[in-house]
Order: structure tokens, then C-alpha cells, then sequence
């Protein structure tokens, strides 16, 4: 485990905090456009998972050329990687000027060359995707990098996963695998979905280390990923991190998650990690509420720039658009070759 000073911790669990602030204030207003029609497709929220998500994407490196394969919940964890909040509006919005030129629906972005692959909508696939880029890396004579690869419960009982999860083990691939136990697979609770008394029992099964923790709790979040970060990192092969936690919204935004019962929310598990991380930096005197006030108002104003700015871009335009596939023909993942 790392040992940090109190200062490094202090500091790290500020910074994560901040990326938790700025995704669920930026999904609170994906999610006001969308209901007021604004917005073409799903929108999936990930609120109540910010903690687990942001713990990891934050410890990777875009510099060192980890990589961050983030699902459709993991909007605090792609912008704790590096996915600016731009790239995200712009996506939603199917902006022209977007990262997928507002071609591929509104959650399928990435930019593989700066590690972040594109979503694949078969959730269990991206493991193998992170694992093709990780040995890809190893050919080139890259031993120092992490990838990391989110997937929620249901996830797990795809046969991609156990590919995915078993060909890591035997490779020994620096693969952290963040497993979001969020109670439901759309409306299927997990007492239909395993038998085992917990997900990360299943580690043992792959011959990798596994670990169990609370995934509304910052602090363990942050401190059970940056340990899995560095075994991955000096070659200890996968880790996978199981955070059990709620989640606080519907499968997306058409659904009520009526199924939902409420002693589930009363569980341990089931608070909000948001609140429950600004109690904490109250508690321990990190932040006051002024300045917590302050940075919500900041962030707020972050949020509507971005969104403002996506919203006055054009849609593309069908006749003019170069079609061809966004890594060939002078384009680089939407912009120009030289980006």
C-alpha cells in the first residue's frame, strides 16, 4: 500500500473531489438537456459511482501512456484521465468539431491515440481491447504502462470478459480491472447474476489478485487503486478491484429504476459518494464551506461554457463530411493529422 504524507493525501483526495464535482454537475445538465429534448439518444448517468471511477482515472497517466478504458458511467474517471470536458459536450451534442465528428451516437468517444479507446457497447469486449493496446505497448518495448479497463457487474457474465480476463492473467498484463458492483445489470438484481458470495471471489478463479472495498468511500477507493496501480505497474500481473456501491439513477435517463427497493439505499453501500466525500473534507477540515461554495459556483460556470460553446457548433454536414474512417485519410481521430 502506498504510504503517502498527510499533505499528498490531503491534496490527491481535493483533486478527486473536484473531478467528482465536475462530472455530476456536467451529467446534471446532459441529463436537463435531454429531457428537454435537446440531446438525440441515451444518456446513462453514472451518479454514485464518481468515487470508484475518478480513484482510477486520476492515477493513470496519459504521459506515461497508460491507458483508460472508461464505460458509460465513468465520465468522472475519462475526465480525471484527460478527456476534456469539451470533447464530452461536444459528443453529446453532436458537435462536427468533436472527437467523433458527430457521427457515433453520443457516448461512443474516445481518442485511442492519447489511451482512451472508444466505448464498445458490448461492455465485456473492452477488456480485450485494453489488452490488444497493452501488448501492443509490450512489442514496442513498453513494460511501464497500466491499463485500466471499467466494467459493471452484469459485464462480468460475458464471455468476453472471461476471455478477456483469463488471456490478461496468462499474459501477466498490467491490467487494472475496475468492477463496478452496482447491485443491477439494467433491472436485473446480482443475487440472479452470481453465485458467489462476491465478484472479486472470482479473481482467485483467474490465478490474480482480487480486492473488495466500498466503493462510495473515497479515500479507500484512492488508496486501494494507486496499490493495484503499482502491482500492475512492476509486473504482478491483473488486479481486479471490486467496489460495491448504488446506483442513485435508472439503467439511463428513460428509466425510473422503479425496481429499485428502498432498503437497498439504506444499506451501507447505497449513499452517495459525493456527499459523503464533501462531509469528509469538511470533517477533516480540508476545505470550508465557503470555499467548497466557490468551487461548485466555478465548476457550474465550467459546465455552461462547454456546453454553450458544443451547442453553437454545426451538426455535420452529410454532403461536405470525408466519410472515411477517422484514422485514415489525413485525419487522426477526428482533427487534423498534426493533432
Amino acid at each position: 500500500m502506498r504510504t503517502d504524507g498527510p499533505a499528498a493525501g490531503r491534496d490527491r483526495f481535493v483533486a478527486a473531489f473536484q473531478w467528482m464535482l465536475l462530472a455530476r454537475t456536467f451529467e446534471d445538465k446532459i441529463a436537463a438537456l435531454y429531457r428537454a429534448g435537446k440531446i438525440v439518444g441515451g444518456v446513462y448517468l453514472g451518479r454514485g459511482q464518481e468515487a470508484f471511477s475518478a480513484a482510477l482515472g486520476m492515477q493513470l497517466s496519459q504521459e506515461n501512456g497508460d491507458v483508460f478504458a472508461g464505460l458509460i458511467r465513468d465520465q468522472a474517471g475519462r475526465m480525471a484521465f484527460g478527456e476534456p470536458i469539451l470533447d464530452s459536450a461536444r459528443t453529446y451534442l453532436g458537435s462536427v468539431e468533436g472527437p467523433m465528428r458527430g457521427r457515433d451516437g453520443n457516448i461512443h468517444r474516445g481518442r485511442p491515440l492519447r489511451g482512451m479507446p472508444a466505448m464498445i457497447s458490448h461492455l465485456g469486449a473492452m477488456v480485450s481491447v485494453v489488452n490488444g493496446m497493452l501488448v501492443a505497448k509490450r512489442f514496442r518495448g513498453r513494460t511501464d504502462v497500466v491499463g485500466g479497463a471499467a466494467i459493471g457487474d452484469g459485464g462480468t457474465s460475458t464471455g468476453a470478459f472471461h476471455e478477456g480476463l483469463n488471456q490478461a492473467a496468462v499474459e501477466k498484463l498490467p491490467l487494472v480491472i475496475a468492477v463496478a458492483d452496482n447491485q443491477f445489470a439494467y433491472s436485473t438484481p446480482t443475487s440472479h447474476q452470481y453465485a458467489c458470495e462476491d465478484l472479486s471471489d472470482r479473481a482467485a478463479g483467474y490465478g490474480i489478485r482480487g480486492y473488495r472495498i466500498d466503493g462510495t468511500d473515497l479515500e479507500t477507493c484512492l488508496e486501494t487503486f494507486a496499490e493495484a496501480i503499482e502491482r500492475a505497474r512492476r509486473g504482478e500481473g491483473p488486479q481486479m478491484v471490486v467496489g460495491k456501491l448504488l446506483r442513485l439513477a435508472g439503467h439511463g435517463e428513460h428509466d425510473d429504476a422503479r425496481y429499485i427497493p428502498d432498503e437497498l439505499k439504506a444499506k451501507p453501500h447505497g449513499g452517495d459518494c459525493l456527499l459523503l466525500a464533501r462531509e469528509q473534507l469538511l470533517t477533516k477540515s480540508w476545505m470550508s464551506e465557503d470555499q467548497l461554495a466557490a468551487l461548485t459556483a466555478e465548476t457550474q460556470d465550467k459546465v455552461e461554457e462547454a456546453v454553450a460553446r458544443a451547442q453553437s457548433e454545426p451538426d455535420p454536414n452529410p454532403f461536405r463530411e470525408s466519410w472515411h474512417a477517422l484514422a485514415t485519410k489525413h485525419l487522426a481521430e477526428g482533427t487534423p493529422a498534426a493533432d
